[in-house]
Formats: structure tokens, C-alpha cells, sequence
């Protein structure tokens, strides 16, 4: 498989306006620890310029600062950015040609920051002649390569599935369900409980596609593997596929009152927060969230996850896995050739499994016993089995496709159009050429 992740969670509190500054390299590096974080007190030009977004801080800070104290001659600034932000304002600096040295890229196609997009666009610097490329399992190729070159890092793969409160689910006897029957009764009883079944905040844009891309696995890839070469061919249409299944099964949720009250008025954040706590027993979402979850709650060890299911034949069930998001080096930063020697100490196995580790993925490559997260567990036979495909936008030929899914998403949630109109946009969106 080779996914794509767009999943980014970020703190909330650089603005657009502020953003815009510190990609126009007007604020100082003093200013720049303040947005969101510092490597130390050399001047802005003497500095590496780091651009992230916030589900990378654990494993990217600490691949600085570890790369940091074995060279001294090296300096950063890092600073994060909401992911809204950084597909608008950060795409639109890169362009300027007034880009940081280092920033945040998505693996493989399918928005305005993934790596397709920006190397057909020339914005990224080759890292082909890096050893550790020759590392990347076959199945990733489509999200680290453009026409053979490699243009980003990305420590590893995350899981999507459901991120549940072990404390709620006890609460209301209930165990992880293998089906979508037992997932409709597991939610049945938690509602009865008085604990919302499934956090869902999809004011953020981002999060309304995960409920989607869990269930599209089971109801589309497990029956037609080759369903994106058939799209490809224009033999195959999201309307007249099971997408049009997995929104029927999103909409039942909502019509059965297994969300919070009012989705598109909810943020990631209050979601997050609502799981945490134990007010709702579980969120669909991306394993690199977790150490956000992790805060949110009163212990690590109160959170599990588990494989979403789509169907009623437990077998039939498969689960999306992605690349998550990466770094890559601009083309035209001022500091090209400093920011590829730091990538190249990223691809050495100990800095892969590191980064890995501090964002929950399973590691890209391993030089012996990779260290997963125990809560991955219950998605390690799946990958085994080849149970596994990509995120479904990594083979999505535009970057029209993806919003227009979180917009549609949206409005069938608001009441606002149908299942069938929704594909239709959708469709009309995959067919659209540059």
C-alpha cells in the first residue's frame, strides 16, 4: 500500500495572518519560538527555517534536536501550522519562491501540498541519491516518488480506525465489535449509557472523511481490489460503487443519534477532548493523533483502538493504512543542501523507528524488531493478511477530489443533499484536468 495521510492535528493558535509572516521571513527567530517552537538563539540566517504541522511535532522536534546535539555547527527554527493553513498559505509561499528550507509535504496525490503536486510544480529538492530510498518497500512507491525521484520523508504508516475510552466502553459492557451489526449495538448501548457512541467534529474539515475511508475498504476494495485502476480507466464511478454504501452506513450513524449533537458545529479538538475525558466512548481517526488523545485523557493506558468495522462478515473487513505526513526540502530555500543532510540522518533506521515510535505508526523500514505501538496491535494482522489498502485519495488524479468529499460530507450531514448528488460532485471532481 501507499497512502497518502491528511490527517494534521495542529494547535489552533497561529493565525493565517501570522502564518503568512513567518513563511515571508518577516518575523525574527525569537518571534518564531513564541508561534510554536525554537531550536535555539542564532539568528534567523543562520537557521534552518522549519515549517510542520502539529501531528509531526513529537518525532520531527525530536529528530532536531537529537541531530541538533551531534552537529554544532546546526541551528533550526520549527514552527506549526494549522492544515488548512498550509494547503492555502504555505502552498502560495512556495510558489513565491519565499519558502522555508524544510516543510511539512503529504505523501502521494491528491491535495495542493502532497508531494505529486509540488514536484510536478519543481518546488521540492531530488533526494533520490539518498541510501535510505532504496529502503522503501515497492507498495510505497506512489507516495514518496514522481516520475522515479524521491522527494519526501515520512517515518512510517498510520492506522485509521477507532480511537476508544476503554473507562466508557467498561462503563456500558461493551467489547470492540469485529462487524457493523456489533458496531451498531455497541453504540446502541453506549447511547443508553448516556455516552455519545462516536465523537465526531466535523467543523474541521479534515475529519470529515475518516468515517469514509474505514468503511471503504470493506465495501469497496475487499470485493474490487483494482477499483482505483478502474476509475483510472474510466470504467468505474464512485456514484455506482460502494461508496454509495459507506455513505448509506455514515448517514445511519448519524440517524440513529450515534454522533454529538450538531457534527458540523464540532471541532477535532472538542472531539478529542469529548474521548478523552469518557463523555463519548470512541472517535474514528488516524493513529498519529493519538498523542493527542493520550493528553486528553487522565492516562495513556485509557485509550485503545481497534479496526472500524464496514461489514457483517468479519473476514470481509479491511482497513485503510497511510503514509503519514512527511518533510521535505524546498527547492528554492536558502539552506538546500543543510536541509537534505538533516533528511538523510532521518532515514537512518534509529531515527526512523524513533520518529515512528513518538507518532504511533508502524516504521517505514526496520533494521530488526520494529517498536509499535502496543494500541496497533489489533491492525497487524490485517497488513499480514494484505487486508490493507491506501487512503483512498492517494490514486485520486487531482486536487479537487479531496475537498470536494470534506464539502459533500458536510452538507449530508446538514441535511443538505443526498448520497447519490454527494458521489455525483465527487465523480464530476475526478474527471476534472488541470
Amino acid at each position: 500500500m501507499a497512502p497518502e495521510l491528511i490527517s494534521s492535528y495542529t494547535p489552533p493558535s497561529l493565525s493565517r495572518r501570522r502564518l503568512l509572516q513567518l513563511l515571508g521571513g518577516a518575523a525574527a527567530a525569537g518571534t518564531l519560538a513564541a508561534c510554536g517552537g525554537d531550536g535555539g538563539s542564532s539568528s534567523a540566517g543562520d537557521t534552518l527555517k522549519v515549517i510542520g504541522v502539529g501531528d509531526q511535532e513529537a518525532g520531527l522536534r525530536k529528530a532536531l534536536d537529537d541531530y541538533k546535539s551531534a552537529h554544532s555547527d546546526f541551528d533550526f527554527n520549527l514552527s506549526f501550522a494549522p492544515a488548512d493553513q498550509v494547503q492555502t498559505a504555505l502552498r502560495t509561499q512556495l510558489a513565491g519562491g519565499n519558502a522555508p528550507d524544510l516543510h511539512v509535504v503529504y505523501p502521494g496525490n491528491g491535495s495542493a501540498m502532497s508531494m505529486a503536486q509540488l514536484a510536478k510544480a519543481n518546488l521540492l529538492a531530488d533526494l533520490s541519491d539518498q541510501s535510505w530510498t532504496q529502503k522503501i518497500p515497492a507498495g510505497f512507491a506512489g507516495a514518496f516518488k514522481n516520475d522515479g525521484k524521491t522527494y519526501i520523508f515520512s517515518p512510517g504508516s498510520s492506522m485509521l480506525g477507532a480511537i476508544y475510552n476503554k473507562k466508557a466502553f467498561a462503563s456500558a459492557g461493551v467489547e470492540p465489535p469485529a462487524t457493523w451489526s456489533e458496531l451498531l449495538s455497541v453504540c446502541d448501548k453506549l447511547k443508553k449509557k448516556g455516552i455519545v457512541p462516536i465523537a465526531l467534529g466535523a467543523q474541521t474539515p479534515w475529519v470529515t472523511q475518516l468515517i469514509d475511508y474505514a468503511l471503504v475498504p470493506g465495501t469497496v476494495y475487499a470485493k474490487t481490489p483494482d477499483f482505483d485502476d478502474k476509475m483510472i480507466a474510466g470504467s468505474a464511478t464512485f456514484a455506482d460503487s460502494g461508496w454509495a454504501d459507506a455513505m448509506d452506513k455514515y448517514l445511519e450513524l448519524q440517524k440513529k443519534g450515534f454522533f454529538n449533537d450538531n457534527p458540523n458545529g464540532t471541532t477535532y479538538e472538542q472531539a478529542t477532548s469529548m474521548v478523552g475525558t469518557g463523555k463519548a466512548a470512541m472517535a474514528v481517526q488516524v493513529s498519529a493523533v493519538l498523542p493527542a488523545f493520550r493528553e486528553a485523557s487522565s492516562s495513556p493506558d485509557d485509550l485503545g483502538m481497534f479496526p472500524f468495522p464496514a461489514t457483517d462478515v468479519a473476514a470481509d473487513n479491511w482497513i485503510p493504512g497511510g503514509v503519514v505526513v512527511g518533510i521535505a526540502v524546498s527547492a528554492k530555500g536558502k539552506k538546500t543542501e543543510q536541509a537534505k543532510k538533516f533528511i538523510e540522518y532521518c532515514g537512518q533506521p534509529e531515527t526512523v523507528n524513533a520518529w515512528a515510535e513518538a507518532v504511533a505508526c508502524v516504521p517505514l523500514y526496520s533494521e530488526g524488531d520494529p517498536k509499535v505501538d502496543p494500541v496497533l496491535q489489533p491492525f497487524l494482522p490485517y497488513l499480514k493478511d494484505n487486508k490493507a489498502v491506501p487512503f483512498m485519495d492517494q490514486r485520486w488524479p487531482n486536487a479537487e477530489v479531496q475537498p470536494t468529499h470534506f464539502a459533500v460530507v458536510q452538507e449530508l450531514l446538514g441535511g443538505k443533499t443526498t448520497v447519490q448528488d454527494a458521489l455525483k460532485k465527487m465523480d464530476e471532481a475526478y474527471r476534472k484536468t488541470a
